[in-house]
C-alpha cells in the first residue's frame, strides 16, 4: 500500500463505475460522476488540477487513477501506456458511426465491409483433419452472417457469448449459400453504454476504435479513457494563449475529449489540427533550442590557405567543376571557417558530384592543420573511396612515398579486415595526424581509433548508418566537428530532419558533362512470364555492343543460412525466402548469387565472363572482382548490394535488380545510378514476381516514373512517413510524430517554426512556458537536448 492510501484503497475502483454505463449523459452519468468526485477527494485526488492531496498531471501514473489490473496491463509491452499522458495521447485509428453502418441485407460479396452485429449462436466445431474453429453467427435484425475464427482459443470469439454486441470489418464471401466473414478484424462492445435516455445522440456519436491487444481491447481502453476525462480538470496547456487565438485552436483539454468522444467528424478533424500544433511546436522548440545551443558553442574554425593542398588538387582536376560544385564549395568553406560548427546536409543526384565536394572541403580542413574522416557504409565502398581519392589526389595524397607531390598528406584506410600490421600504421597515421585523410567503415567506430585533430566528419549515404554510429565517431574529437552528410535520396527522417529544421541543406542539381539519361523499366515476371528472358536478351545486347553489367540478387543465397548483406528491405515485402527459381516455371523469386551465378554461366549468358560480388566473400576476393570488373576483364557482375553506392564503372550500362519489389525507394535509386555514368545512356530492368496493385508494385512504379532523387523521397515519404524524429528509429514505426504527416502538414509545420523561434529568443529555457517545459521533456523521454546532434 502506498502511504497515503490510495493506491490500494478499494473506494477509487469507483472511479471505474462507468465501466458499466454512460457517465457522459443522462441523470445517471450525473450521479455517477459526482459520485467520483466524492471518492477523488478522499483520495487525494484533484478534478481541477489543484492539489487538495497531489495534482493530477500528465505525467501522472496511470496507477494512481485506475484499477491495479487495468494500468498493469496498460503498462505491458507493447502498448506500454504508463501515465495520464499516454493514455490521452494513445489516439483512436479510426471511428465507426452506429447509424452508418453496412446493413447484413446490403453485403456484397467480395467487398470489405463493417457491420454492427449482436451474435445469435456461438459454435464450437471440428474440422476432420482435427482443427477446430469456432462459428458465429450473428445479426443487425436485417438479416444474419456467420463470422469463423480458426484458432477460436485465441480469438475474440471466447469473449462473444450469445448476446454480445460487436463491429465486425473484413472480406464478406459466401459458403454453403451463406454470406460470412473469416477472422475478421473484430471489437467487441459487450459493454456498448446503450442509447440511455437520448438514442439520438447515441445513434449519432462516433465510437472510437483504438490500437488494442488480446489482453487490452479497444473497448476497455476506451473505458479507462472516458474514466481520465472524467477525472481530470483543466490542464496546464503547452501552446501559449495568443498562439492558440492566432490559430484559432481548441485548448488541449477540450481537445482531448474531442479525440476520444467526438460527435462528429468536425469533432476529429478540429482535435486533430490542434494536437498536430502540439507535435509540430514541441519538435520546433526543441530544434530552435538546439540551433541556438549549436550557434553558442565554439569549435576550431578552419580556414584553408592559398597554397595548400586544395588550390594544388583544384589546378590538376582532369574535368571543371560544374557552377553548383562551386557554388556549394563555397558555403562549404565559409561555415567551416567559423568557429561554429557546421551540420549541413549535401543532397544531389547520383553521380552529381557529391565525393568532389566533400574531398574539397575535407583537403580545407588539413590545410588548416585538422583531419577529415570519410564513413563510408561498406568495406566495398570504403576500398572505393580510398582508391578513388588516392587517385584523384595523385602525388599530393602520398606524403612519404616515393611519388609524393608537395603539398601532399596521407590517405588511410582503415577496416575491419585489414591486416595487423597494416590496421597498425594506418590507427597510427590518424593518431599522430600524420594522415590528414582517414576513410573507413564502422571500424572507425571503434574505442582503439584516435585522432590527433579531427576537424570534419563526412557521412557518405547516410541512411546505412544507425544514429548512435555517427555520434560514436563525432566523439572521436576534442572539439566538436564539423559534420557533412551526404545522400542522393534522403530516407524519410531524412527529409523531416530537413523541413523541421535541424539540417542546413545544400543541393547539387547539375550532372557533370559526359553523363547521359537512364532509362528504367519494369518487368513483372508474374503478369507477363515472357519477359523474364528479356533481362537476359538485353544484357547480351549491351555487351556485345562492348559495355557491361550488373545483375543484383536480394541475397548471398536461397539456403539455409543465405542471408542478405547490407541491404535494408522494407519490413513489409521482407520474407525467409520465396520459392521457385529453378523448379521448372522460370521464377526468378528469391534467387541468390550463389545459385544465380552457374545458372546463367551454363544457360542465358554462357560464354560471357561473369563474377560474383557478396559481402561474405574475403575482403581481398572483393577487392580483386572490383578491380577487374573496372578493368573490363569481367561483362557482367551478379552481386548483392553492396555496389549500392560509390561504384563508378563509367562502361557499365544496364543493371537488372532481381525481387526489385524487396527493396526500398532510396537503395532502388542508388542501385540505378551505378549505370548512366559515361556516354552510353543506362538501362535500368526492375524485376518482380509481385503481380496485382500492391505498395512494394506502386513503389516500382513510382521509381520507373522518375529519375528525381527530391520527388522520390516525398513518394517514399507518403508510404513510409516520417520515423522518428527525436529518436535513432528510420522507420515509421515508433515515431514521436503521431499526427502530423509531412506532405500534408507542410504549412502547419513552417508556421510551427516560426512560432517557435519566437518563444525560444524570448524565453529560451521555457522558464514563462512551464507546460511547454514540461512537454518537451516528455518529448525527448527524459533524453539530453544533445542527443538530436545525433541525426
Amino acid at each position: 500500500m502506498a502511504p497515503d492510501g490510495r493506491r490500494n484503497n478499494p473506494d477509487t475502483a469507483v472511479l471505474t463505475e462507468g465501466y458499466r454505463r454512460d457517465s457522459a449523459t443522462g441523470a445517471r452519468g450525473a450521479a455517477v460522476r459526482a459520485r467520483r468526485g466524492r471518492v477523488a477527494r478522499d483520495a487525494g485526488l484533484s478534478l481541477s488540477g489543484c492539489s487538495i492531496g497531489n495534482v493530477i498531471e500528465l505525467d501522472t501514473p496511470l496507477r494512481h487513477l485506475l484499477p491495479a489490473k487495468d494500468a498493469k496491463r496498460l503498462g505491458e509491452r507493447p502498448l506500454e501506456l504508463v501515465t495520464v499522458a499516454d493514455l490521452l495521447e494513445h489516439l483512436p485509428r479510426r471511428y465507426h458511426r452506429r447509424g452508418e453502418l453496412t446493413n447484413l441485407a446490403d453485403l456484397v460479396e467480395g467487398e470489405v465491409s463493417t457491420v454492427h452485429a449482436r451474435v445469435v449462436r456461438n459454435e464450437s466445431k471440428t474440422a476432420r483433419t482435427g482443427r477446430r474453429y469456432a462459428v458465429l453467427t450473428v445479426t443487425d435484425g436485417t438479416a444474419q452472417m456467420t463470422v469463423t475464427y480458426f484458432n477460436p482459443a485465441r480469438s475474440p470469439a471466447r469473449r462473444l457469448s450469445a448476446g454480445s454486441v460487436a463491429v465486425f470489418s473484413g472480406k464478406v464471401d459466401r459458403f454453403n449459400q451463406r454470406l460470412q466473414m473469416v477472422n475478421p478484424e473484430t471489437h467487441p462492445l459487450e459493454d456498448d453504454d446503450g442509447p440511455g435516455d437520448d438514442p439520438d445522440r447515441w445513434a449519432r456519436a462516433l465510437v472510437p476504435i483504438y490500437p488494442a491487444t488480446e489482453q487490452v481491447n479497444s473497448p476497455a481502453i476506451g473505458r479507462c479513457v472516458r474514466v481520465l476525462l472524467d477525472t481530470l480538470g483543466e490542464l496546464p496547456d503547452p501552446l501559449p494563449a495568443d498562439l492558440r487565438a492566432r490559430y484559432r485552436l481548441v485548448d488541449l483539454r477540450k481537445a482531448y475529449e474531442l479525440v476520444h468522444q467526438p460527435e462528429s467528424t468536425g469533432d476529429v478533424e478540429r482535435a486533430h489540427r490542434r494536437l498536430k500544433w502540439d507535435e509540430a511546436l514541441t519538435l520546433q522548440v526543441i530544434l530552435a533550442q538546439r540551433r541556438r545551443a549549436i550557434s553558442a558553442m565554439a569549435t576550431v574554425a578552419r580556414r584553408g590557405r592559398p597554397d595548400g593542398i586544395l588550390a594544388a588538387f583544384d589546378g590538376q582536376l582532369p574535368f571543371a567543376l560544374t557552377d553548383g560544385q562551386r557554388g556549394v564549395g563555397a558555403t562549404i568553406a565559409g561555415e567551416l571557417a567559423r568557429p561554429v560548427p557546421m551540420h549541413r546536409l549535401l543532397m544531389g543526384e547520383v553521380g552529381s558530384g557529391k565525393t568532389v565536394v566533400a574531398l574539397r572541403a575535407m583537403l580545407a580542413v588539413v590545410d588548416a592543420g585538422g583531419q577529415a574522416a570519410l564513413l563510408a557504409p561498406t568495406e566495398t565502398l570504403a576500398v572505393q573511396h580510398h582508391r578513388g581519392v588516392r587517385a584523384l589526389l595523385g602525388g599530393f595524397g602520398r606524403a612519404g612515398e616515393l611519388d609524393e607531390t608537395s603539398p601532399a598528406t596521407k590517405v588511410a584506410l582503415v577496416t575491419g579486415s585489414l591486416g595487423a600490421r597494416a590496421k597498425r600504421e594506418a590507427l597510427a597515421a590518424a593518431a599522430d595526424g600524420s594522415a590528414g585523410l582517414v576513410i573507413g567503415t564502422h571500424a572507425l567506430l571503434h574505442e582503439g581509433v584516435a585522432f590527433r585533430d579531427l576537424g570534419l566528419v563526412v557521412v557518405d549515404e547516410q541512411h546505412r548508418f544507425g544514429v548512435e554510429q555517427r555520434d560514436a565517431l563525432r566523439a572521436r574529437a576534442t572539439d566538436p566537428p564539423h559534420v557533412l552528410v551526404m545522400t542522393a535520396t534522403p530516407i524519410p527522417r531524412t527529409v523531416a530532419m530537413t523541413v523541421f529544421g535541424d539540417l542546413e541543406v545544400s543541393t547539387l542539381t547539375e550532372l557533370p558533362a559526359g553523363r547521359s539519361p537512364i532509362g528504367t523499366f519494369v518487368v513483372n515476371g508474374a503478369e507477363h512470364p515472357s519477359w523474364r528472358g528479356r533481362i537476359w536478351g538485353r544484357i547480351r545486347d549491351e555487351v556485345a555492343a562492348g559495355h557491361q553489367a550488373y545483375v543484383v540478387c536480394p541475397r548471398i543465397s536461397t539456403v539455409a543460412g543465405g542471408s542478405a548483406d547490407d541491404e535494408d528491405l522494407p519490413e513489409d515485402e521482407a520474407e525467409a525466402g520465396r520459392p521457385g527459381f529453378g523448379d521448372g516455371t522460370g521464377s526468378l523469386a528469391g534467387v541468390g548469387v550463389e545459385e544465380l551465378l552457374p545458372w546463367l554461366a551454363e544457360g542465358p549468358l554462357a560464354g560471357l565472363r561473369v563474377a560474383a560480388l557478396h559481402g561474405r566473400l574475403p575482403a581481398d576476393a572483393k577487392d580483386a572482382v572490383m578491380t577487374r570488373f573496372a578493368a573490363g576483364e569481367v561483362d557482367v557482375l551478379v552481386a548483392t548490394t553492396v555496389i549500392e553506392v560509390g561504384v563508378d564503372v563509367p562502361n557499365a550500362t544496364v543493371i537488372a535488380i532481381l525481387d526489385a519489389d524487396r527493396f526500398g525507394v532510396s537503395q532502388l535509386h542508388q542501385l540505378r545510378g551505378r549505370v548512366g555514368r559515361g556516354q552510353a545512356a543506362g538501362v535500368c530492368l526492375l524485376h518482380t514476381e509481385v503481380g496485382g496493385d500492391t505498395p512494394a508494385t506502386q513503389r516500382l512504379a513510382n521509381v520507373a516514373a522518375t529519375t528525381d532523387g527530391a520527388e522520390l523521397a516525398r513518394l517514399d515519404l507518403g508510404q513510409r512517413r516520417e520515423g522518428d524524429v527525436l529518436g535513432a528509429s528510420q522507420s515509421g514505426r515508433g515515431r514521436s510524430v503521431r499526427l502530423l504527416e509531412l506532405l500534408k502538414d507542410e504549412r502547419l509545420i513552417l508556421d510551427a517554426r516560426e512560432e517557435a523561434g519566437r518563444v525560444v529568443d524570448t524565453d529560451p529555457d521555457l522558464s514563462s512556458h512551464p507546460a511547454l517545459a514540461r512537454r518537451v521533456l516528455l518529448a525527448l523521454d527524459d533524453r539530453p537536448v544533445e542527443y538530436l546532434e545525433k541525426g
